[in-house]
């Protein structure tokens, strides 16, 4: 009975790592999985990246310098660049760096909660609309904003997205302090309802508790990618509430703004359309702009308010702690299984 036993643990533990792999991955995990994980690490050193960098840098001049003669706006050229960088980053990303499940799980997961997304954000949107409302009807702001190139615009755009993310890189690493203080019953805890529900308390029983704790520290690739899940998270609630305030203000000028008084404020013609004469091309800048820099103030909100963060990164961190406590025992299984 025994033997038995030993001969179909192996394959009983083969087919919980395969499982829990699955789970892994579906759960926004990939690199709490070895084999995801040095894929990933793998692409991230290869040399094609660098070349890659370079022919898309070059792409981008090809298509950016000619648009910049034709057109004579000058900052189409540097706008092209970072606009095909941009994508490429994030096409990479997604593919050879295999964070595809991340950015699907947390898209999801924020997505499935806009029930409780919504009055978090109305904490700070009444302040925001007074704020911004009363930038939209200044003068100098559409004179700045409306008479902006359109690659320079992007260009603007890109600056406000790229200082928030750095700002949620330099903050959002305090959410994942104390995350792999799991004790046991956290373990078991963790791991009901998934692969490994049948396995955990054998496995817990069986693991030294210094080996146990060991095992729910991360670092590197798996740290990133608790990271990269808090990120996405909340730069999908930027997005959400830059493209409802893009559209307020595009609403609202359209119905109170007319051409004369657009006129007035910069000083030149404006661009209508034929069937909607208040929607102008100065009108949709004033309100990129303004949502652009509302996405920033909104960020720079989220992440330094405490009742905000109390609120929206508890479930957040619930699941964090779950997939952490779910890594722990996975690993500890694996070292098991040949």
């Amino acid at each position: 009975m025994r033997t038995g036993e030993r001969e179909h643990a192996p394959g009983s533990d083969r087919e919980t790592v395969a499982a829990t792999s699955a789970w892994l991955v579906r759960h926004g995990m990939p690199y709490f999985v070895p084999e995801e994980r040095e894929a990933a690490r793998a692409a991230l050193r290869s040399r094609r990246t660098k070349v890659l960098l370079v022919l898309l840098v070059l792409v981008g001049l090809a298509a950016g310098v000619p648009s910049a003669f034709v057109s004579g706006d000058a900052s189409l050229a540097p706008a092209t660049v970072m606009l095909l960088l941009g994508v490429a980053a994030l096409v990479y990303g997604l593919t050879a760096l295999r964070a595809r499940p991340i950015a699907t799980w947390a898209v999801a997961r924020t997505l499935g909660s806009l029930r409780q997304l919504l009055p978090l954000a109305t904490r700070a949107l009444p302040l925001l609309l007074i704020f911004v409302t009363f930038l939209f009807i200044n003068a100098e702001v559409w004179q700045v904003s409306a008479t902006l190139d359109g690659g320079l615009l992007w260009i603007t755009v890109m600056l406000f997205a790229l200082v928030a993310a750095v700002f949620l890189l330099v903050r959002l690493p305090e959410e994942l302090d104390g995350i792999h203080d799991l004790g046991r019953d956290e373990l078991v805890e963790a791991c009901r309802h998934t692969p490994l529900e049948g396995r955990v308390e054998e496995v817990v029983a069986q693991t030294d508790p210094a080996e146990l704790h060991a095992l729910t520290r991360v670092a590197g690739f798996e740290r990133a990618n608790l990271l990269l899940v808090l990120v996405i998270a909340q730069a999908v609630q930027v997005l959400l509430l830059s493209l409802l305030v893009f559209g307020f203000f595009l609403l609202f000028g359209a119905l109170v703004m007319d051409e004369v008084v657009q006129e007035a404020w910069i000083q030149d013609s404006t661009t209508g359309v034929s069937w909607l004469p208040h929607l102008t091309v100065e009108l949709v800048q004033v309100s990129v702009f303004l949502a652009a820099f509302s996405g920033l103030y909104f960020t720079v909100y989220a992440v330094t308010d405490e009742s905000y963060r109390d609120q929206f990164f508890v479930e957040v961190r619930r699941e964090l702690d779950r997939a952490v406590g779910v890594r722990a025992v996975y690993t500890a299984v694996r070292r098991r299984s040949p």
